[in-house]
Order: structure tokens, then sequence, then C-alpha cells
């Protein structure tokens, strides 16, 4: 299967897809959610580690399958329980690989692991899904190698680049760089996923007015013919990458014009034009009224 062939093909099996040479993905119908694998003479790097412990063994199982070597590291490319909550169960089965992290996805994820877990174990949704009880049973293991900006990991024949292209999803938002395949993954900071409505996720710790800017750095290092993994979906292209950050500069910029123009928050929603469903953007809208500097607001606010 050709590199270009995967962005048609809408696998939620969990089955891991050579997307280039030595690069595979993995699509899993819980949440929608992608596990990359990325092969060296040395090794593997695995970019996410699932949303439990239980699945994590799945995954492991799949990483063997491949035949393709041992896993050697693993990149956790925010602090998200979705992405993260296996990583107890690849320290047990490799013991010998490191676990990476941008210094405040590290920092974050004793909180957000946590508060997943609980809401898991009260989740509705879990009477029909025992998958929800994986999470909330899932062991939180903190990432012991972190990096401020940028990283290279050596697979022998092959670099890797970890980047920090700065503040969006989250604070600690991390890609992964293949440069010999042109190819990236790009973590919760590019969303596809039709179950989400491509929507990104706008959550309780984004950094929606700063998100753009942060997307300008992602777009500067990709070519026409860059693949780019989401965290959630199928991979997708530069064009795409460029579409949707011009969608997330539409947020930004009505929160700014609204703010400057003394709508209160509890009124933005209804009162802008958004390129998303307003109820999902209630985040969006309190967090970037709350990031704005006070100089850039006007009253009233309340």
């Amino acid at each position: 299967m050709s590199r270009r062939d995967i962005t048609a093909v809408p696998h939620r099996d969990g089955r891991f897809v050579e997307v280039a040479d030595r690069c595979w993905v993995a699509r899993h119908d819980f949440f929608d959610v992608n596990v990359g694998v990325i092969g060296g003479r040395d090794g593997l790097l695995v970019v996410d580690t699932h949303a439990s412990e239980e699945l994590a063994r799945d995954v492991v199982a799949r990483v063997r399958a491949l035949g393709a070597g041992e896993v050697v590291a693993v990149v956790n490319t925010h602090a998200h329980f979705d992405h993260v909550l296996g990583n107890a169960v690849f320290g047990e089965e490799y013991a010998g690989a490191a676990t990476w992290a941008h210094e405040a996805a590290a920092a974050a994820l004793p909180r957000t692991a946590e508060t997943a877990r609980q809401e898991a174990g009260r989740d509705p949704r879990g009477e029909d899904d025992p998958r929800f009880a994986g999470i909330a049973a899932s062991r939180v293991r903190v990432p012991e190698r972190t990096f401020s900006s940028a990283r290279v990991i050596d697979l022998g024949d092959r670099l890797v680049e970890l980047l920090h292209p700065g503040r969006g999803h989250t604070d600690g938002d991390a890609i992964v760089r293949v440069p010999d395949v042109d190819v990236v993954y790009a973590g919760d900071l590019v969303e596809e996923s039709a179950e989400r409505q491509a929507v990104p996720g706008f959550g309780d710790d984004c950094f929606p007015l700063e998100w753009p800017f942060t997307l300008d750095l992602v777009i500067s290092m990709l070519s026409d013919a860059t693949l780019v993994v989401p965290g959630h979906g199928a991979p997708v292209d530069r064009d795409f990458v460029s579409e949707q950050r011009g969608s997330i500069g539409m947020v930004a910029e009505q929160v700014r014009e609204l703010a400057g123009g003394g709508v209160p928050v509890a009124e933005a929603l209804a009162a802008g034009s958004w390129p998303y469903p307003a109820e999902q953007l209630e985040q969006a809208v309190r967090r970037g009224y709350s990031q704005l500097p006070r100089q850039a607001r006007s009253l009233p606010l309340a």
C-alpha cells in the first residue's frame, strides 16, 4: 500500500499499516486514537501508548507481530490519558526502553491521568463499554526522559526528531518527525476524526490564542509530500493542516474581537461567528478570554 493510499482507508481496527518505509500507524476504534511505530536498525520507537493498560497489551502484541525489532523508546505527544495510560505496560514489556515527553507534559501527566481515571469510573458509558473500567484501573507512569524544545533519538540508521513547536492543544505538545521519509506524527495539534467532526481538542488546558502560531511553525516543516499523522483520525497532508490552522486562527481572532469589544465571556459563544459548532468551543472561549493581556480587553467583561 502506498503512502497516499492510506489516507483513503478508514482503518479503525488497531492494525498497524506501513505508511512509509518502517513507519506504521494503528488507528483504534476507541476514541479514534492513533498509535505510531517508527523502525530503525537499532529498534523501534513507539508514538503514544493508547488509553489504558488493557488496550496497550493488545498494542504490544501487534508491535511484536510486525517482527521489526524491539521497542527502544516511547514518546508521549502530550499528557492526555488516551495517549499515555499504556505507559506502564510498555515499561514492563520493554524494560530498557526510555519514555520521552516534553517537560510540561511530564509535569501535567499525573494530574491529567488521575482525573481521567476518576471520571472513567463514573462515566455512564462504562455500563455498556468495559473499556472505561480499563481506564479507571490503569496505573500512571510518568515519562522519565524530558526535553524542552528539541531532541533527536538515534535508531541506528535513522534519526527521529522530537520537537515542541509551542503551546496549543496543551502546553506540552510534541511532534515526532521522521525526516528521511517526510512523515510527521503530530499528536493532537492536528485532528482529522470525523467522529469528532474534525474539531480540534479545545479542552480545559488548551491555548487557543497561541495554537495558530504553533501550527505555523509545524507547517513550515512540511512539504507538499509530507504525510501528517494526527492524534485522532486518518493521515492528512499539508493542505489539511493549513486549512485547520486557518479555522483555529478564526477562533482566536473571534475571541480577541469579542473581548476587545467588551462582550462578556458568558455571551461570547452566542455573539460570535465560529468555524466549528459553538457547543464545542466553550473551553476555547473561556481559556482564550483568560489568556488575553488585560490591555486587549474592554469593559464590561463579567
